[in-house]
């Protein structure tokens, strides 16, 4: 099995077009009702928000292919509300990061967040802030992160989140 990361542009917005709406109905699909799902999806995840987003230069985005195949993404950036425990600190954020189902091997997960933090080596601080449920909470805490006591809102929706420093 040949894995490699890759940061990705504008270019690579069909790939990111197509990840974001798998990863999103993975995540979400048995917490939220369909039409909000299909809502925040359309809302977020369409082809001139993405291409905008790529071109923001408060964003990065990564991709992780197996055997040129993509099977994952994450987004960093120095947007969102950040941690108190941050405050004063030059901080980024992993705003995004999701392998797909078929690709969940221990080595994809590490590529990605191998390359996130080459990414933000840099900063004094990443946080990351997922929904309580997410099976990757364990993952991140094996790589560094800790679990604040601090919660934000999770985007736009209505479920429980946790927030998560390294």
């Amino acid at each position: 099995m040949n894995i490699i990361t890759k940061f990705t542009l504008s270019t690579g917005v069909d790939v990111l077009l197509m990840l974001t709406k798998e990863l999103a109905i993975e995540k979400y699909s048995s917490m939220l009702e369909e039409k909000l799902l299909a809502s925040y999806i359309a809302q977020h995840f369409n082809k001139e928000a993405l291409i905008a987003e790529t071109n923001n230069m408060s964003n990065q985005w990564l991709v992780v292919y197996v055997d040129d195949q993509p099977a994952g993404y994450a987004r960093i950036t120095s947007k969102g509300k950040r941690p108190r425990a941050l405050d004063g600190k030059r901080a980024i954020r992993i705003a995004d990061f999701g392998v797909l189902r078929k690709y969940q091997e221990a080595a994809v997960k590490d590529s990605l967040i191998a390359k996130c933090f080459a990414a933000c080596r840099s900063y004094e601080g990443i946080w990351i802030n997922e929904h309580s449920n997410n099976p990757l909470l364990g993952f991140f805490e094996s790589k560094g992160f800790s679990r604040q006591e601090e919660a934000f809102q999770l985007d736009e929706l209505p479920v429980t989140s946790v927030c998560l420093i390294a």
